[in-house]
């Protein structure tokens, strides 16, 4: 009698030959934890609030057409108003005014700077014995408003923008690999579980088989009353382990069917695979992809660019600093609107604001130094996130190497352990050997089947970390990309 794992999984073969079942692979499984599960729900939305805001971003830099104004505005009450002599008088007023404006804004590139171009009509309505309204119009006016000896805000924003978008999709990636790394395990786990319960079950009917034949052997005298216990002990254990089994198949399949969101009510029959794919996983290959790919390198980028930006803003407000706010266009007043649109006069505003800090108690150097610090401890960080990026791909890629090597082994001595109790019982039967050698071939037997489980489970396991570490198709050769 062998027990290899195709033997042991007789039964379940039987029973769903017998009453046709839904048969899952490990790759559906994958495909359905990918496309339906919790966790790719929770990455496809980050993912996707992460391109909206991208797009916003990007949208905002476009013109933008505005309509902005107050409907009312209200004044009644007493004012205080001061004379040419210097004489105050207090005055009743009552009045409203109502504004309108329309126009473009956009800002630019080059400068960092905010150009509009607009329209305005305001209307004045003055209460009283003598009502009278006023209306003022702006056909058109033209303003900037431009900070001077300052950073472009706009470039840095763009530069942290892309930085920002481009982490959002490498560990969109990584978490759909994260995802089917995951599926694999809990996968090989329900596999392992009922390997396990069907091991169990097999050994039930084995021990149950010698405690009969040992019975006999007693009644006759050939064996003694303790071998006899040690052959009911070691049926009573196999009969509990067969319980534990059921409930551990029982919890590895609910585990399995959360991750996978598989439908309540619908039986699951999972098919393992027939073979592993070899995998020449080069380290060197992985170390370089893993640099190239990996969204650890584009969050070293991005921090290290917010650092650079925040030493240019430290730097600039420890010096002269100005702005300018300057516009030109028409204007026109008139007591009714289309008057007011005649013959406009042009006008024009400028505004130059100066900030010269002059004594800051050490403020400003102290901000410089803060900033310096900072970057200090960023590149300290991105140094650790690099190097333990490039140890992790070269180790998953060893890793690997490693695990085909173990399922071939594995899988050998599953075969030999199996031989091996089959030639201890026999023996057994005949009385050659003693229990106690039978029930250690029993236990390498069992190991062997669970340790072939394992071998596949840490294959696929590591097959998926090296793919997540590295967002590179080692079978393909090619990078991994975006799936919608």
């Amino acid at each position: 009698m062998r027990l290899t794992l195709l033997a042991l999984l007789i039964p379940i073969v039987t029973q769903s030959q017998a009453a046709p079942k839904p048969t899952l692979t490990l790759q559906d499984a994958i495909v359905m934890a990918q496309q339906q599960g919790p966790l790719a729900q929770i990455a496809r939305s980050t993912r996707d609030a992460a391109h909206f805001h991208d797009n916003a971003f990007n949208a905002r830099l476009l013109p933008q057409l505005f309509i902005q104004g107050n409907a009312a505005n209200l004044n009644h009450g007493i004012t205080t108003i001061t004379g040419i002599d210097g004489t105050t008088q207090f005055v009743g007023q009552a009045q409203n005014q109502s504004t309108l404006t329309m126009g473009f804004k956009q800002r630019l590139a080059l400068t960092g700077g905010t150009l509009t171009v607009g329209s305005q009509v305001s209307r004045l309505d003055h209460f009283g014995d003598a009502s009278t309204t006023l209306y003022q119009t702006s056909p058109i006016v033209v303003s900037l408003q431009q900070d001077l000896f300052q950073p472009n805000s706009l470039k840095w924003e763009e530069q942290t923008q892309l930085l920002t978008s481009r982490v959002a999709e490498r560990g969109y990636l990584e978490a759909r690999e994260d995802v089917a790394g995951n599926t694999a395990d809990a996968f090989f786990n329900l596999f392992a579980q009922q390997m396990t319960l069907a091991n169990a079950s097999s050994n039930v009917s084995i021990n149950d088989t010698l405690f009969t034949l040992n019975k006999g052997r007693y009644e006759v005298g050939k064996i003694g009353e303790n071998e006899l216990l040690k052959s009911e002990l070691a049926l009573l254990r196999a009969r509990a382990a067969v319980d534990d089994a059921r409930l551990a198949r029982d919890r590895a399949e609910a585990a399995l069917r959360r991750q996978i969101a598989y439908p309540d009510g619908q039986p699951l029959t999972i098919v393992t695979p027939d073979s592993i794919p070899v995998v020449d996983a080069n380290p060197e290959v992985a170390v370089q992809q893993a640099l190239r790919n990996s969204s650890s390198i584009q969050q070293n980028e991005l921090d290290d660019t917010q650092t650079r930006r925040t030493m240019a803003y430290a730097k600039a407000n420890n010096r002269f600093n100005a702005s300018v706010i300057a516009s030109a266009g028409f204007n026109q007043t008139a007591p009714t609107l289309g008057p007011a649109y005649q013959s406009p006069l042009g006008t024009q505003t400028l505004t130059v604001g100066v900030n010269f800090p002059m004594l800051q108690w050490g403020a400003g150097k102290a901000d410089v130094e803060e900033a310096k610090a900072l970057g200090t401890r960023v590149g300290a960080n991105n140094k650790i996130r690099r190097d333990a990026l490039a140890e992790d791909a070269r180790f998953s890629a060893l890793g690997l190497q490693q695990a085909q090597r173990n399922v071939l082994i594995s899988a050998k001595a599953d075969t030999v352990a199996s031989k091996q109790f089959e030639v201890a019982r026999n023996r057994y039967i005949i009385g050659k050997i003693t229990n106690d050698a039978l029930y250690l071939a029993q236990g390498e037997k069992d190991a062997a089947v669970l340790a072939n489980v394992q071998a596949l489970r840490n294959y696929w396991t590591a097959y998926y970390h090296l793919r997540r570490v590295t967002l590179y198709d080692f079978q393909k050769k090619q990078e991994l990309v975006d799936q919608p």
